[in-house]
């Protein structure tokens, strides 16, 4: 098949399986200039940057977080999935690779969405809906960009469609600080030219708010990552719903006011996630699971609280997580939560030396968990709390394994000593089509 059609396709045809996403490799996709020439293909194209992020956040990008983390144990036989959890990760790993080459395939149809709506014609593509769709691709691009960096460090910044097979070798690896700054830009223009509205399943201004507040946390700037998390925890459309598992158990629970942003699935378009949480009585195959320290602090009442509903035992008694279970598989994909809100400002805060309006956003995510005040009053004491309280609130969303590593506190939690190992390797497959890659350290 020529190359040059490739991406049109999969713009078009969004419906397409997942693994076929991921097959193709974002560095060898050539773009058609008739990709998007009017409303209808506007709404295709933005519809499968949404389709190209989900694929690759549903189950492999998160898989990296939850097995680096410390809490979860691989029951395969795959030694590969190991690697995350004995932090000696192989360049060769094709979940690596899975998630590379996804969120390359996202970016790609992102910047198509950026170059060329801007420029349609039809008078059926109104000014607001093109700077709707526009800054929804640039919302997706930044989270692209900050899941990249998180995972890699600082990676090739590509912001416009590709044009020719090789089009997209030969840029070099931008850093750490160039990459950030571009989540940043890319977060300001999605600001800019999206609405006020709130939407759980696509991105508006105010899930630009949150993800900017997700973004100065990690940059350590604490007056602007409680600014915008502040927005949305005034706004009356969010709340910490009672009791915990009220915004995932009944079959019905989506988009619920604890969501700020969610991946959507369907009975046509599942969420494979579930798969890999559920006993083979659910369905499932529960390589993922719980490991013995995280069920013993979830199932303490005073840890836990009502959060032990987060895992339960199978008929050979053996735990498992119960945030993903619907069959069929139309659970969605939590990506932002009121509550991440409320624990980014009280870290914030606390970092700003307001010890008492940290407590209080502490303890206003414990109450909902059916847990009392928090004992810390130091700045120490409640910086700890806040960090175990992220533990037990997202065990099972992609979060454990990324707060220990910006918190510096990864090597020690979690007992290993070589710090380059807090990077993955670059995939092997990469650098063997692109010379200009470099290997992170340690690899």
């Amino acid at each position: 098949m020529n190359v040059k059609y490739i991406l049109p396709i999969l713009l078009i045809f969004t419906a397409t399986s997942c693994k076929k996403f991921l097959e193709v490799d974002p560095r060898d996709s050539i773009s058609d200039e008739a990709t998007i020439i009017d409303l209808a293909s506007a709404r295709t194209a933005i519809n499968g940057v949404y389709n190209g992020a989900r694929s690759y956040y549903d189950v492999s990008f998160q898989s990296i977080a939850y097995l680096s983390g410390g809490d979860i144990q691989w029951t395969g036989s795959q030694s590969q999935i190991q690697e995350f959890i004995n932090h000696r990760v192989n360049a060769e790993n094709s979940t690596l690779s899975t998630v590379w080459k996804g969120i390359y395939v996202s970016i790609n149809r992102a910047n198509h969405v950026i170059t060329k709506v801007p420029g349609v014609t039809d008078p059926l593509l109104t000014t607001a809906l093109k700077n709707q769709y526009t800054g929804e691709a640039y919302f997706i691009r930044a989270l692209n960009y900050f899941d990249l960096v998180r995972v890699w460090g600082g990676v090739p910044l590509i912001t416009t469609p590709t044009l020719s097979a090789s089009g997209n070798r030969g840029i070099p690896r931008s850093t750490v600080a160039e990459t950030y700054a571009q989540v940043l830009s890319d977060l300001e223009a999605a600001e800019l030219l999206l609405p006020e509205t709130t939407d759980r399943f696509r991105a508006t201004r105010k899930t630009v708010w949150a993800l900017k507040a997700r973004f100065y946390l990690y940059q350590k700037n604490w007056a602007k990552a409680e600014e915008y998390a502040s927005k949305l925890i005034g706004d009356n459309n969010y709340a910490l719903l009672k009791p915990f598992n009220s915004f995932y158990s009944p079959d019905n629970a989506k988009g619920t006011r604890e969501s700020v942003f969610e991946f959507f699935h369907s009975t046509n378009e599942t969420n494979a996630h579930g798969v890999q949480w559920l006993p083979q009585e659910r369905g499932g195959t529960r390589q993922w699971a719980p490991n013995s320290a995280l069920v013993a602090s979830l199932n303490d009442p005073l840890q836990g609280g009502t959060r032990s509903t987060l895992v339960a035992l199978d008929n050979q008694s053996r735990w498992y997580a119960t945030l993903y279970y619907r069959s069929p598989a139309t659970d969605p994909t939590y990506v932002l939560r009121i509550a991440e809100l409320y624990l980014i400002r009280a870290e914030a805060r606390a970092e700003q030396n307001n010890l008492t309006g940290a407590a209080e956003d502490l303890n206003k995510v414990r109450d909902r968990a059916g847990l009392g005040l928090s004992a810390a009053t130091t700045e120490d004491g409640l910086l700890a709390a806040i960090a175990a309280e992220r533990r037990l609130e997202f065990p099972f969303e992609a979060q454990r394994w990324f707060d220990l590593v910006r918190t510096g506190k990864a090597t020690t939690v979690l007992n290993f000593t070589d710090e380059t190992k807090l990077l993955l390797p670059i995939p092997v497959s990469e650098l063997q089509l692109d010379g200009a890659l470099i290997q992170n350290p340690g690899y």
